[in-house]
């Protein structure tokens, strides 16, 4: 019999979207109050989000990451929704974007990058096969560590060859996915030999809200500082960031329907085309040359439209891709963080 947590624990993963607004507006107060902690705060991005991603994939065993690979028609919808579908809507819409090279370099970053974190959360919140998308999470990753140079060499031209350096995706790679991924397996495999390592891996289970609110908090309060005069800017690529959202759920749909694939897949092809990455992404953004420094922000405006952006989505998408007759669903029952949380939990 499980056991599910008790006290804060449980009333955070109740109202875990609740948390992270929360978390949102006290990153954001913060950052206008305390712009000095800025700098301090931005060394903690790294750490917090390791420590994020290593709880994320501590719930999925190795052995089912390594069948999500013969996930064909899975696999297909996904890597065809975020690397086809989604840079020929960044196309459509491109040359209506702010003039301003680092406002679209931001923007290029953070919706040509298929997110690997939270949407696992918000994917389970709505019924969606969470366990399925975590899964292929390193492969997502991989691809668009490979395709990204490519699409900004298409969009922006070959100057940016000068500007973007490829060390911070490498060590993004390898600090925010290869390190938590073999920690979370040493990990399993601990747990299924000793009880210390099962409670081990239980407890650190349930610090995903905690570890989740820390990560935006942390985010929104070292970049708000940057913002500066350039508000302006920033707000002007707000209204994308809200088409993007507006028009993802029927693209994702679509994708998945020629997959053929069931209600559960359907909302997490939905949900990964619509989530972008911009917790991975803005270290990137971060190792920018000075007078790029405004691409974090808008990176980070992203996150911020996004989220608000899941709060509806985890309501809607079930009424958009409505349930299958029969059960799809398979473990996380009980637990609203798993990577299959089942039924939307209330806010």
């Amino acid at each position: 019999m499980s056991q599910k947590p008790h006290g804060l624990a449980e009333r955070m993963e109740r109202h875990q979207v609740a948390v992270y607004l929360a978390a949102l507006a006290v990153g954001a107060v913060l950052g206008w109050t305390a712009p000095d902690a800025g700098p301090g705060l931005e060394h903690a991005i790294n750490p917090v989000l390791g420590a994020l991603l290593y709880v994320t994939f501590l719930q999925v065993p190795a052995a089912e990451l390594v069948r999500s690979l013969r996930d064909g028609r899975f696999l297909s919808a996904a890597m065809g929704v975020n690397f086809l579908v989604v840079p020929l809507l960044v196309a459509a819409v491109f040359m209506f974007l702010p003039a301003d090279p680092a406002v679209r370099l931001g923007v290029l970053l953070v919706l040509l990058c298929p997110c690997v974190d939270y949407v696992i959360v918000f994917t389970g919140l709505a019924g969606g096969s969470g366990r399925r998308l975590l899964a292929a999470t390193p492969l997502l990753l991989a691809a668009q560590m490979v395709l990204l140079p490519g699409f900004l060499f298409l969009f922006m031209g070959s100057d940016l060859a000068d500007i973007v350096d490829a060390g911070p995706f490498l060590e993004a790679f390898l600090f925010l996915i290869v390190i938590p991924l073999a920690l979370a397996w040493a990990t399993q495999a601990w747990a299924a030999h000793r009880p210390v390592g099962q409670r081990v891996s239980d407890g650190a289970t349930v610090t995903m809200v905690p570890l989740m609110a820390a990560t935006l908090l942390i985010v929104v309060a070292s970049q708000v500082p940057k913002l500066d005069g350039g508000l302006t800017e920033v707000a002007g690529v707000v209204p994308f960031y809200v088409l993007f959202l507006a028009a993802m759920p029927f693209a994702g749909r679509a994708a998945a329907r020629l997959c053929r694939l069931d209600a559960p897949a359907t909302r997490a092809i939905v949900f990964t085309g619509a989530t972008r990455n911009s917790l991975v992404v803005l270290p990137l953004a971060l190792a920018l040359p000075d007078e790029l420094a405004v691409a974090a922000v808008v990176v980070v405006t992203q996150t911020l439209v996004e989220v608000l952006g899941m709060v509806a989505y985890v309501r809607l998408v079930p009424r958009l891709v409505p349930a299958d007759n029969q059960p799809h669903q398979s473990g996380g029952a009980g637990k609203s963080h798993g990577p299959d949380a089942g039924k939307p939990a209330p806010f």
